[in-house]
């Protein structure tokens, strides 16, 4: 082995010198977690107590635990990076910030987000900081591994970097590393005008444009960190609720924020947002467009006004009580319907109203027929109370004004042509018929703003909720009553001796041992539909609905949010292509748009034949700038149709080979997912079909676009793009999509002559020769 040179051996000082205070660092974080823990084994000791000191012991509890956790999830590139300065200060940068405790909590580690950090981040030879040298640190669990030095002057950054890039060297190894299954933060390589997103202001709707490859869904993540770090007190109470196109995508960024300290957030897709109810059911693309137009909460308050029913002039309601046929006709009926709507309630709460007043016309004709001379108030009263007792009357007033959940509603609306057409009258016969279904149809992710429309119109059943209530508190009462009676039971005990009774009663039994919620905001916000978060980010937002923008407003009534997307990569029938168009309703002309201009993921050469396929969308659109060319050109083979199924098993084993460790999506036409993806799956090992929860950990993966959406892989296999763009009428942007996944090789398959759109590839057989 030869020796190292001079400057070798600077480096690998240098090394050593940084391991030693890395080490510290380290030393001093197993401190903190090591009292942490202690004083919350503390905590979880201590029992009884006042009710203001268990209150304060559950504060205690919870404080402690997500401290640990915090703790414990900045284990790794704990520190990333170290600032010199000018007049020989110094500041090393890392997940979490740290202090000595021995000289007045002078900085150890400065937290990545405090403002002191910044000029890591943003300085740069031509506006320095007051920086003379930034070096970034690469660590592999508690080792230091290199160091990337930038010293910052015009001279040096005359010899050869990139400008606009910060910490080059460590950012092109990020980029250039194999892919995992699941995304990295990118903490120790944001780029300033990442930073400048990341760092902006809580107050009012963000919205972040950036094509393919810009980092958007990184810099939103980093941002509900940021934003967690410097509003904590406001934040915490309400949560941060961040809002994915599918699944797949939340278990590919699930690990981002806890790396970042931050395990306080929900991840959610629209589909999850209704409690209780995962939307997992299929239907054709344009019964969900249908769904997703705005006009269909109107549909909803039709549909729940069609139940509330009158009876017809002819046809008055009769009901049977005591031997007598009461009679509610038309105008009755219509009388109370108007006052109980004029209340401006829910409907299962403006029932009340109208149950009062039927039961009212009831009890008067009762009342006329025994005499309402001879009777008193508490007679009337008794009469009133008998009526609304009865079975028969409960029912006859159910049809009328029915208790009504969103489901039943939305389930009896969708399974009947004619209460369809009753409600959505401004549909055309064919759309009408596109929305009817079986009446246990699974709930798509389509129905969830309907259903969250619905339960806001609907309301909930007060005096159910209290007689619920009130005969669980009597069963926990009972309860409490028969321990204290066991503790009791002794005939023998001394007289002069306490009883347990003599100490507390049942109800204060009851209230010591009820059960106190020690769950995140986050984990009662996914339980509460009516939660309101503190801030909302929205990812790959293009693609929601007008319902489903009615539906997230209705959860941020701040309207403090982060919406995060690209327009040109629109390829839900519902989705939109225009920010103001989704935002206008809500905030007007009250939002801000910052984009992302640079391309880290998608190498040049892919790039360039992506922007063709840009190009057609919309000519008037600009592809995002790579900042790297991998030397491997983007190819294309033909296949006979008949030997697709045969041949393409072979094509994705090699293409695997050629990845590596690396990680492989064969992104497939939806209708060509079951059978192609069958032979491939016989024929490669270490794959996964569709998705499957751990699927993005295996070396290959085979998705629809839109499953593939907002994830990326080492290499791409795109299969019959021709079929990709006739599957729908955004089947160009579903290309563009797909043709951006890749962080180093794409291939297409095509069974017809290759599109014109894809006319920068090269023939496969060009590209292995070479």
């Amino acid at each position: 082995m030869s020796s190292p040179s001079h400057g070798q051996e600077d480096q690998l000082g240098d090394v050593e010198l940084e391991q030693e205070y890395v080490s510290m660092l380290y030393g001093r974080l197993d401190d903190l977690r090591e009292y942490t823990s202690k004083r919350l084994s503390e905590v979880l000791r201590q029992t009884g107590g006042t009710p203001q000191a268990r209150t304060e012991r559950d504060a205690s509890t919870s404080m402690y635990s997500d401290q640990l956790t915090q703790l414990s999830a900045v284990e790794n590139g704990l520190c990333f990076g170290r600032l010199d300065f000018e007049d020989d200060g110094r500041f090393y940068i890392g997940r979490h910030g740290l202090f000595d405790k021995d000289k007045e909590y002078e900085p150890l580690l400065m937290d990545w987000r405090a403002p002191a950090a910044r000029p890591f981040y943003l300085a740069t030879a031509a506006s320095p900081e007051g920086v003379r040298r930034r070096r970034h640190i690469r660590t592999k669990r508690r080792t230091v591994v290199s160091l990337d030095d930038e010293v910052l002057d015009l001279t040096s950054a005359a010899q050869g970097r990139r400008e606009g890039l910060t910490g080059e060297a460590t950012l092109l190894a990020a980029l250039n590393a194999s892919r995992t299954g699941q995304m990295s933060d990118i903490v120790a390589t944001i780029q300033a005008e990442q930073d400048r997103i990341i760092r902006s202001g809580l107050n009012g709707v963000l919205v972040v444009q950036g094509g393919p490859g810009t980092g958007k869904t990184a810099v939103a993540l980093h941002r509900a960190a940021y934003l967690l770090y410097t509003h904590r007190r406001q934040l915490a109470k309400r949560g941060v609720l961040v809002v994915g196109p599918n699944a797949t995508f939340l278990h590919y960024i699930g690990q981002v924020l806890p790396s970042l300290g931050e395990t306080g957030v929900l991840l959610s897709t629209v589909g999850e947002l209704y409690p209780g109810l995962t939307a997992t059911g299929a239907e054709s693309p344009h019964a969900a467009a249908i769904k997703g137009r705005i006009e269909m909460a109107g549909v909803v308050a039709a549909a729940i006004k069609d139940r509330q029913q009158v009876p017809t002039e002819k046809r008055p309601v009769e009901v049977e009580f005591e031997q007598d046929v009461l009679r509610l006709d038309r105008r009755t009926c219509t009388q109370a319907r108007s006052r109980a709507r004029r209340s401006r309630q829910p409907h299962n709460q403006a029932r009340r109203l109208f149950v009062r007043e039927m039961i009212s016309a009831l009890a008067g004709q009762v009342a006329n027929r025994l005499g309402r001379h001879l009777l008193d108030q508490a007679d009337l009263d008794d009469i009133r109370r008998e009526l609304r007792e009865d079975e028969k009357v409960r029912a006859a007033i159910d049809r009328l004004w029915p208790v009504l959940t969103p489901q039943e509603l939305l389930a009896d609306l969708f399974s009947s042509p004619a209460r369809l057409a009753t409600a959505a009258r401004h549909l055309s016969e064919e759309e009408r018929a596109l929305l009817v279904r079986e009446p246990d149809a699974a709930w798509t992710p389509a129905d969830v703003p309907l259903l969250d429309e619905a339960d806001e119109l609907l309301g909930e059943d007060d005096e159910a909720i209290k007689a619920r209530q009130a005969r669980e508190r009597r069963q926990e009462i009972d309860y409490a009553q028969g321990v204290l009676d066991i503790l009791d039971l002794d005939d023998e005990a001394d007289p002069e001796m306490l009883l347990a009774t003599d100490l507390v009663d049942a109800a204060g039994l009851a209230d010591r041992h009820e059960n106190r919620s020690h769950e995140t905001a986050a984990e009662r916000a996914a339980a509460d539909r009516t939660w309101t978060f503190g801030h909302v980010i929205v990812d790959e937002a293009q693609e929601l609905s007008a319902m489903a923008w009615r539906t997230l407003m209705r959860r941020c009534p701040s309207k403090s949010m982060t919406v995060v997307g690209d327009i040109a990569q629109t390829g839900d029938l519902a989705g939109t292509t225009s920010w103001s168009e989704v935002l206008s309703p809500y905030v007007a002309d009250r939002w801000r748009l910052e984009e992302l201009t640079v391309n880290y993921r998608t190498p040049a050469e892919i790039m360039a034949v992506a922007a063709d396929v840009l190009a057609s969308v919309d000519p008037a659109l600009v592809p995002p700038t790579s900042v790297r060319e991998t030397g491997v050109a983007p190819w294309h083979r033909r296949v006979e149709p008949a030997d697709l199924a045969a041949t393409l098993p072979g094509i994705v084993a090699r293409e695997a080979a050629a990845v590596g460790e690396g990680r492989l999506a064969v992104l497939l036409p939806g209708g060509s997912i079951d059978s192609l993806g069958a032979a491939i799956a016989a024929a490669v090992p270490d794959i996964a079909v569709g998705t499957q929860p751990d699927g993005l950990e295996t070396r290959t993966v085979l998705l629809t676009v839109g499953q593939a959406k907002g994830l990326e892989f080492d290499a791409v296999l795109i299969v019959d793009p021709d079929t990709i763009l006739a599957e729908s009428v955004r089947g160009r942007s579903d290309l563009y999509v797909a043709l951006t996944r890749a962080t180093q090789r794409l291939g297409v398959v095509h069974t017809d002559e290759l599109p014109a759109l894809l006319g920068g590839l090269h023939p496969a057989d060009d590209v292995e020769a070479a």
